[in-house]
């Protein structure tokens, strides 16, 4: 195969390289096949990260090959067609890409950009429009452990009147979202804190809501500070730079409750999409959109 092949997406001129260049040396999963599982869940993906300021992890030499970093600007040689986002920050200000096109999104992935993580947020930092919980599990805890986590959390969003989706993270635990009205980012914090610190009390063998490491082994953290403005979520449907390539997979609650497996592949997951469409389309409705107590 060529090392550039010339193309055109939706009417945008892209350069792709180096298609045959093997990502994953495990399985053999190469750089074209990455693209296009992209290119096919393009129409579920897209909705859930276009508006938002993304994040990229980059690997030029695949998972394995070392080099690995972190995207937050703009790359320089953006085409002009690339839409942006200006994020002001305390300490600086960046320009980030807004992945809200297929020309977009396969302009990123031939960067290498693996990995795609945006944050809870739009347009403006302090108006939160997702919750989110990361189910950790630490030492001797695993997934088995995290779907308990998450059933006891849906429960108390549920009765505070929030509708909860789920999805892997693509390594070792879960993510659990709500959809929220606009909201600032110290109350929505504040609010997933204390849950997770209500778990810890009500569940003491099972959750931690603090990141030290001697407090984590047998346990699941419930990470809710990743709803700070500043943090980032691997997406919904990214791939995620494991030994394998996996994918960060939306699942139902009936599979949470079940013993069925919970990681998937690429393949899976176009499958799956194909046969159920987008799981996490309840985050883009407006009749599931809740409001903290």
């Amino acid at each position: 195969m060529p090392d550039r092949i010339a193309t055109t997406v939706e009417g945008r001129s892209l350069t792709l390289t180096h298609l045959d260049k093997v990502w994953w040396p495990q399985t053999g999963y190469t750089k074209g096949q990455a693209l296009d599982y992209y290119a096919r869940l393009a129409p579920v993906l897209l909705p859930h990260v276009a508006g938002r300021p993304a994040t990229f992890i980059r690997y030029p030499h695949g998972v394995d090959g070392g080099g690995r970093f972190y995207n937050k600007n703009v790359p320089a040689g953006a085409p002009d067609w690339v839409r942006t986002i200006e994020v002001i920050g305390r300490d600086e200000n960046r320009r980030h890409v807004d992945v809200d096109s297929l020309p977009t999104l396969m302009w990123v992935a031939n960067l290498s950009a693996i990995e795609l993580h945006v944050p809870q947020w739009g347009a403006d930092p302090d108006g939160h429009d997702r919750l989110v919980l990361d189910l950790d599990p630490g030492p001797g805890a695993g997934l088995p452990e995290c779907r308990r986590v998450a059933l006891l959390a849906r429960d108390l969003l549920a009765a505070d009147g929030l509708t909860c989706v789920v999805k892997t993270s693509g390594s070792k635990g879960l993510h659990l979202y709500a959809a929220l009205e606009p909201t600032p980012e110290a109350a929505v914090g504040a609010y997933a804190k204390a849950l997770a610190v209500r778990l810890e009390r009500e569940h003491p063998e099972l959750v931690v809501h603090r990141m030290a490491k001697n407090l984590r082994t047998n346990h699941v953290f419930v990470d809710w500070s990743q709803n700070a403005s500043a943090k980032t979520t691997a997406a919904p449907y990214t791939l995620r730079a494991q030994p394998e390539p996996t994918v960060s997979t939306p699942v139902s609650w009936a599979e949470i409750e079940s013993d069925a497996d919970l990681v998937f592949g690429p393949a899976q997951v176009l499958e799956r999409v194909e046969r159920d469409g987008d799981g996490f389309a309840p985050l883009l409705a407006a009749e599931t959109t809740g409001r903290l107590p």
